[in-house]
């Protein structure tokens, strides 16, 4: 609920003010009109905690795992026949996170007096909560199944937390062995091929070319350092001002899905994306054009989300799912193919959902197959680095002990 300052003019024309709670303004408006006939004024007043000295650290960022146990709860404890005020108090009382607490305890206010659940997620977690979850709960509400709704949220998401999750592990091994190859080669160039250097040029004689070469590159990290990491900062700079434009979002959106390896990942992630999420919405009731619409939001690629939005138009025209999608011609053939097989024999859910289990299986075997490649790579390039600075210090050495 939120509170308002008001003034008003009474029936009797008298100018009066005060405060009224309303789920928002045009409901406060509603009930004011019940015993004023004109309103002159109305401003939202801020709660105790909504002060800057009073802001939480750390944000409103969603916790996913916290969420997805929140999920979970709502299924369990509704499934248990407890009432959904009861519930959402429940879990708001057990959770330890506290963006989801703040909103799970206005949502409890809201139902109990009398507001739709789905409604108050909504409003109260507009800018924390997928609109996937959103829509499964509305459309649970709506049919009466809202355990079930939550259930359905809850495996949608704890499925993608745990495909991160495998990501982010694989992931670990090689950013590391980045991390230390950049720190040591930055050593080796700023402190140890300095020192070598005075050596050499204290004994005199001609050093090798690779030794030469390797004191070159020495010599320009060390007075240029602070023009590469300007580049690096305008680089990062550009990418993120060119980035938040349409065009920027756009073009690379559709420049990533041409990189080789990174590309085929790209394009079925989109997929996976694509055949799980409409699975969810389908399961949930929801129809064709309003999934379609919210599996777009969901798709992490601007490109291949805007294509899909586009398909809820055609199909707003008449036109087939799988017609729609082979004409846009910007999703894998198969995916193409059994969404048409699905829509020709009226188990388009089913087949979302096995073709959904595929591109799950392709994806985590392409990543697994990318990671594969880089780490190789990266200990080849590391040793190729470390090869050339002590061939280049060895060469030199052997040189002045040729002197000597």
């Amino acid at each position: 609920m939120v509170t308002y300052k008001y003034v008003a003019m009474s029936d009797n024309g008298q100018k009066v003010s005060g405060v009224i709670e309303a789920f928002n303004e045009m409901d406060a408006v509603d009930r004011l009109k019940q015993n004023h006939s004109i309103i002159i004024k109305m401003t939202p007043v801020k709660g105790e905690g909504e002060g800057f000295l009073n802001m939480e650290i750390g944000g409103n960022k969603l916790n996913n795992k916290a969420f997805i146990v929140m999920c979970s709860q709502f299924a369990i404890i509704l499934n248990a026949g407890i009432p959904i005020a009861r519930t959402v108090h429940l879990i708001a009382e057990k959770t330890s996170d506290k963006p989801l607490k703040k909103m799970l305890l206005k949502v409890g206010e809201d139902v109990e007096a009398g507001r739709s659940v789905a409604a108050s997620f909504a409003e109260r977690g507009e800018k924390l909560l997928p609109p996937t979850f959103v829509e499964t709960i509305a459309a649970g509400e709506q049919s009466g199944n809202l355990d079930k709704a939550f259930q359905t949220v809850h495996e949608h998401f704890d499925k993608q937390a745990k495909m991160a999750a495998k990501v982010r592990s694989a992931m670990a091994y090689p950013l590391f062995v980045l991390f230390i190859a950049v720190a040591v080669v930055a050593v080796l160039m700023i402190k140890v091929v300095p020192t070598f250097t005075a050596i050499f040029d204290s004994m005199g004689g001609e050093l090798p070319g690779v030794t030469k070469a390797l004191i070159a590159i020495s010599n320009f990290f060390i007075k240029y350092w602070m023009i590469l990491v300007a580049i690096i900062a305008a680089v990062i700079i550009f990418y993120k001002v060119y980035g938040n434009t349409e065009e920027g979002r756009m073009n690379f959106a559709k420049w990533i899905l041409k990189v080789p390896i990174l590309g085929n990942i790209q394009e079925l992630n989109a997929a996976s994306e694509f055949a799980n999420t409409m699975t969810t919405m389908l399961a949930s009731g929801l129809p064709m054009t309003r999934a379609i619409s919210i599996t777009a939001k969901t798709m992490s690629n601007y490109f291949m989300s805007t294509e899909t939005g586009k398909l809820a138009v055609k199909l707003e025209e008449g036109r087939g799912l799988g017609q729609s999608m082979r004409e846009a011609n910007f999703m894998p053939d198969i995916l193409v193919d059994m969404v048409a097989v699905g829509e020709e024999t009226g188990e388009m859910e089913k087949t979302l959902n096995t073709i959904a289990k595929y591109y799950d299986a392709e994806l985590d075997m392409a990543i697994a197959n990318a990671l594969a490649k880089l780490e190789p790579a990266l200990l080849v390039g590391l040793a190729g680095i470390a090869g050339f600075i002590v061939i280049a210090i060895y060469m030199a050495m052997f040189g002045m002990y040729a002197i000597m």
